[in-house]
């Protein structure tokens, strides 16, 4: 009796809407057999609370609607967490590479919207980022350009954790070097 509650509790908190998913692409592949043809679906979803985390996964059945469950599932289990700046960009520009898809990110100011294309434009939309310039360049594969993405924003890190790697402060990560410029200009106008 104790495990069934356990399970109800398990399948209330799964039914949450706290991740939004996103259908990329569904693909019909067919399979020739001795009978004539059996038609099989692939779906490529992206998920992401919208506050930093996404994932993606693939999923595959004889229908559209399994597919998409088990795809969504899949992109559930292996969710990754991002660091965004200001939560709406990202801290700085990153490449992402994964076969022959390769993508470039760049942070945007404020107000600039998602300029990105197809398959990068779910993964930033589920991701909660709202102003970012991406450019996908080689391969169209929706998933090579999703692996692509997700490999680039692994890579990325915030002032956070690189001041805890150095054994710094936030501060003096982010401090401009103000000194060194000072004196630049002060030779460019003798």
């Amino acid at each position: 009796m104790a495990r069934e509650h356990s399970n109800r509790g398990r399948r209330q908190r799964d039914e949450t809407p706290e991740f939004a998913d996103r259908l990329v692409a569904i693909n019909r592949v067919s399979k020739t057999v001795k009978g004539g043809k059996r038609f099989g679906f692939a779906a490529l979803v992206v998920v992401g609370d919208q506050k930093g985390r996404v994932g993606f996964g693939k999923g595959k059945a004889k229908e559209v609607p399994e597919a998409i469950r088990k795809a969504t599932e899949q992109a559930k289990r292996q969710m990754i967490r991002v660091a965004l700046r200001e939560g709406r960009t990202l801290h700085h520009d990153i490449e992402g590479r994964h076969g022959a898809g390769k993508v470039v990110m760049r942070t945007a100011p404020q107000g600039t919207g998602i300029i990105a294309g197809g398959p990068m434009r779910a993964v930033f939309e589920m991701l909660g980022v709202q102003d970012v310039v991406a450019k996908s360049i080689g391969s169209q594969n929706p998933y090579n350009m999703i692996r692509a993405t997700i490999d680039g924003l692994k890579k990325e890190s915030s002032p956070r954790t690189v001041a805890q790697r150095r054994g710094k402060k936030v501060a003096d990560i982010l401090k401009k070097p103000e000194a060194e410029a000072a004196p630049a200009t002060e030779a460019a106008e003798a």
